[in-house]
């Protein structure tokens, strides 16, 4: 029963890790590249698409420095960022017209329609993960949560080298948790004035053709 139980938690471990890595790829690594050939080939729907979602994925970036500060509702934020992000690159009428009009050989706006397919899977695969440790929604500083904070520690090591480097001060987790409940409140300020300015004026249209189509 003993070894079962390690094995199973050793499985979760691995689980989640490979949840974080698989983030890197299509949170990041994916996005910034179709962002930069989008800009090259001049395609105004995938470049518009792409800056909104690097303006809504800013609150899993948020999520990271609330994780390093062991801020308790971080899991929370981290997949409340995530259903925003999966949202945003469905969402806008004339952008998801605009990608149906083309066909296979297009590989870029192919390469955004397999992204968009990917990290939704990649956002319900992590939501799904973090039910099952459904008391680190709200309490994370628990041992059972302890698997949810490791992985943000590779990160936490690339930022406090970056911070000594460039202001020659420890970075600490006191100074993330902060800085990430700033960051929070400045989002979350955004967000209402999106809500209630730009939302009931342009719904579901992202006038990426406003300057005319590409």
């Amino acid at each position: 029963m003993y070894v079962k139980e390690n094995v199973l938690n050793v499985l979760n471990q691995l689980s989640v890790w490979v949840s974080f890595q698989l983030s890197i790829i299509f949170f990041i690594g994916i996005p910034t590249t179709l962002l930069m050939w989008s800009i090259k080939r001049k395609n105004k729907a995938v470049n518009k698409l792409l800056s909104i979602y690097w303006k809504v994925s800013l609150l899993f970036f948020i999520s990271l420095f609330l994780l390093i500060g062991e801020f308790n509702y971080a899991l929370l934020i981290t997949n409340i960022a995530l259903i925003l992000i999966t949202i945003s690159v469905w969402f806008w009428n004339d952008i998801n017209d605009e990608l149906g009009e083309y066909d296979l050989s297009c590989s870029l706006t192919t390469t955004t329609k397999v992204w968009r397919w990917s990290i939704t899977f990649v956002s319900l695969n992590f939501l799904i993960q973090s039910l099952q440790n459904f008391a680190c929604f709200s309490f994370i500083n628990s041992d059972a949560c302890e698997i949810w904070l490791y992985p943000s520690t590779n990160f936490y090591i690339i930022i406090k080298n970056l911070f000594n480097f460039f202001f020659g001060a420890n970075f600490t987790q006191p100074i993330a948790k902060f800085l990430g409940l700033f960051s929070l409140l400045i989002y979350i300020l955004g967000l209402i004035q999106w809500s209630m300015i730009k939302l009931p004026k342009n719904g579901r249209n992202s006038c990426f053709s406003e300057n005319g189509r590409n």
